[in-house]
C-alpha cells in the first residue's frame, strides 16, 4: 500500500496533542536551587542522582571543571527536567571545560536554545537521555537536542531526540566520537557530524526529519572533519518539512532526505536501509551547491559563504567517499513536489526517483574519489550542476571501483 502522507500528518498531530493533554495533569516540582549548588560543589569522581519525578527550572544548570563526575536519572521516564518556564540563559544544562563526564537515565525537555551543550570537555557519555520539545516540530524550538562541541572522547548511545530546529544528535569540531543505537525523530537533521574526525555512526533509526543523517563540513571552523563511518542504521521515512530558521544551513538540506554528504572526506557508507525518503536516498554535495542555493537564503547563511570564500584551508569539494552494500527501497511513485530538487527529479527522472545523487561538480584539477558498489537495485544520477544540469548521468558504472575500508576507531 502506498504511505498516505496526510493521514501521518494527522496522526503526527494528535499524538502531540494528546501528549500535552497528559502533560496538563503533571505535579511539577523545582528542586532547581540545590541542584546548581551541587552542581557547583560536587566532588571529582561523585555521582549526582537526580530524583524521580517532574522538576520545572527556570535558568540553566551549569557545570564547570568537573572531572568524572555521573549526572543520572532513574530513568527516562521517572525523571523530567523541563525548561518551559525558563526566564534565564538559553541552555538546559551547559558544561565545560570537564573530563569524563557522564549523562544518563532522565530526559530533558523545551530549553529556549539547547537542551544538552557541552564544551571544551574531554570523554563525554550520553546514555538513555531522551533530549526533547514537547510541542510538536516549529521553528521557535532550540537548535540542538545534544550538543558536543570541541570535545574528545564522545559517546551518544541509547539516548532519544526529538522536535530540534537543527540537529537532533549534533557533534561539531570533535574528535573520536561514536554516536550509536539511537532513536531521532521529527527534527530537521536527525543526526549531524560537523567537521569532527574519527566519527562512527551505526546502530540508529532516523525517521521523520527533514533530514536523516548529515555529515558535513562547514568553512571557517577550527578544523576540517574527515574519517567518518556510517553503518548499520536505518535512514527511513525523512520526509518532514524542514522549519529550521532561516539563514541556517540545515534550511538548505531538501525534506526527503535520508543522508547528506556535503564538502566531506574519507566517508564510508554500508550496511545500511534507507528507505522511503521521498527526495533522495544519499547526496554528495560540496560546497559550491550550497553558495548557488544561498542565493534566496538568509544572512547566516550568506555570512557562512562569504566565510568560505576568504578561509584558504577549506577545501569545499568532497572526495574519499565510499558508498557499499547498502539497501534501498522507495515505494513513492514520485518525488516531494515542495523543493527544487524534487521538481528536478520529477522532470529529469519521472517515475525513477534516483537513490544516490552526486552533484556533479568536481574538485578542480584534483583527483575526485568515489566508489559505489554493492548496493542493490539503487538509481544514480550525477546531476552536473557544474554545468546547469546540462548533462545528466545515470552511468553508476562509472564509480564501480572499491577503496581500502575505513578501520574502526575503537
Amino acid at each position: 500500500m502506498k504511505p498516505k502522507p496526510i493521514i501521518a500528518l494527522i496522526i503526527i498531530g494528535l499524538s502531540f496533542s494528546c501528549s500535552e493533554m497528559e502533560r496538563q495533569n503533571i505535579q511539577w516540582k523545582s528542586i532547581e536551587k540545590d541542584l546548581q549548588t551541587r552542581f557547583i560543589t560536587v566532588e571529582d569522581g561523585a555521582i549526582i542522582e537526580l530524583p524521580e519525578g517532574y522538576y520545572m527550572f527556570t535558568r540553566p544548570l551549569l557545570i564547570d571543571g568537573k572531572k568524572s563526575v555521573t549526572i543520572r536519572g532513574q530513568g527516562i521516564d521517572k525523571t523530567i527536567l523541563s525548561f518551559q518556564l525558563q526566564s534565564e540563559g538559553a541552555e538546559g544544562i551547559k558544561a565545560s571545560n570537564c573530563k569524563n563526564l557522564e549523562f544518563e537515565d532522565f530526559t530533558i525537555e523545551d530549553a529556549i536554545g539547547d537542551n544538552i551543550k557541552v564544551t571544551d570537555t574531554e570523554g563525554i557519555t550520553f546514555r538513555r537521555v531522551k533530549s526533547q520539545w514537547t510541542g510538536g516540530p516549529k521553528e521557535e524550538n532550540g537548535a540542538y537536542a545534544f550538543y558536543p562541541v570541541l570535545c574528545k572522547q564522545v559517546l551518544v548511545e541509547e539516548s532519544i531526540a526529538i522536535g530540534s530546529s537543527d540537529a537532533g544528535i549534533y557533534v561539531g569540531q570533535s574528535d573520536s566520537v561514536i554516536i550509536r543505537n539511537n532513536t531521532v525523530n521529527h527534527n530537521v537533521a536527525g543526526i549531524e557530524s560537523e567537521n569532527s574526525r574519527w566519527v562512527e555512526i551505526y546502530g540508529n533509526e532516523t525517521y521523520r526529519n527533514t533530514g536523516g543523517i548529515l555529515v558535513f563540513d562547514m568553512p571557517g571552523l577550527t578544523q576540517s572533519g574527515h574519517t567518518t563511518r556510517v553503518f548499520n542504521n536505518i535512514v527511513r521515512n525523512n520526509n518532514l518539512w524542514n522549519f529550521a530558521p532561516p539563514g541556517n544551513i540545515v534550511g538548505t538540506v531538501p525534506a526527503g532526505t535520508g543522508m547528506m554528504l556535503l564538502a566531506t572526506r574519507n566517508i564510508e557508507i554500508f550496511d545500511n536501509i534507507i528507505s522511503n525518503n521521498m527526495t533522495l536516498g544519499i547526496g554528495i554535495a560540496s560546497y559550491d551547491l550550497v553558495e548557488a542555493l544561498g542565493a534566496e537564503a538568509g544572512s547566516q547563511l550568506d555570512e557562512n559563504i562569504e566565510t568560505a570564500k576568504t578561509d584558504l584551508k577549506y577545501d569545499p569539494y568532497p572526495n574519499q567517499v565510499n558508498i557499499h552494500d547498502n539497501e534501498f527501497e522507495n515505494s513513492y511513485w514520485f518525488p516531494t513536489m515542495k523543493n527544487d530538487f524534487g521538481w528536478l527529479f520529477m522532470m529529469k527522472f519521472p517515475f525513477n526517483t534516483p537513490d544516490i545523487v552526486y552533484d556533479g561538480i568536481p574538485p578542480g584539477d584534483d583527483l575526485f574519489e568515489m566508489c559505489l558498489t554493492n548496493n542493490g537495485s539503487a538509481k544514480f544520477a550525477n546531476l552536473d550542476a557544474a554545468n546547469n544540469f546540462d548533462g545528466l548521468s545515470t552511468d553508476v558504472e562509472l564509480y564501480a571501483c572499491s577503496q581500502p575500508i575505513i578501520a574502526p576507531i575503537f
